[in-house]
């Protein structure tokens, strides 16, 4: 939905979806439980990369967004699960879903990235300790 902007942006604005979606459900479909769950899992991926972007160190970074990552896994559980059980349309969860599965895997490439990145310069400092 919104390719073009930054992971700690795009997950506040998801989180405002969800926060729109979890009074939606509460209101109207008198549903506490499950959205209830969303809620928080949804809400806490932004969280979660607002705390990375001041990140005490890389490992303390890929940390944080590997939680974001879980966050916004579990989200697409419940996102599914209000669909399945008929708490939101069709319409709702393709656009809910979509989203929260385009996160995941920007969140999934930004740990594996890090992760990476980590390795490259831990075999790099070494290299240069040794010589």
């Amino acid at each position: 939905m919104y390719p073009d902007i930054l992971i700690d942006k795009r997950s506040y604005l998801f989180a405002l979806r969800i926060v729109k979606a979890y009074k939606y459900l509460t209101r109207q479909k008198n549903e506490y439980v499950l959205s209830k769950q969303m809620l928080r899992s949804g809400t806490a991926i932004g969280a979660m990369m607002r705390e990375a972007k001041f990140a005490q160190s890389r490992a303390d970074f890929v940390s944080k967004a590997s939680i974001a990552l879980k966050e916004a896994n579990e989200t697409l559980y419940w996102i599914e699960l209000l669909h399945d059980s008929e708490y939101i349309s069709e319409e709702a969860y393709n656009s809910l879903h979509s989203e929260a599965d385009e996160i995941t895997a920007i969140l999934a490439s930004i740990v594996k990235t890090t992760k990476e990145n980590s390795e490259k310069y831990d075999n790099a400092k070494g290299d240069f300790l040794n010589s």
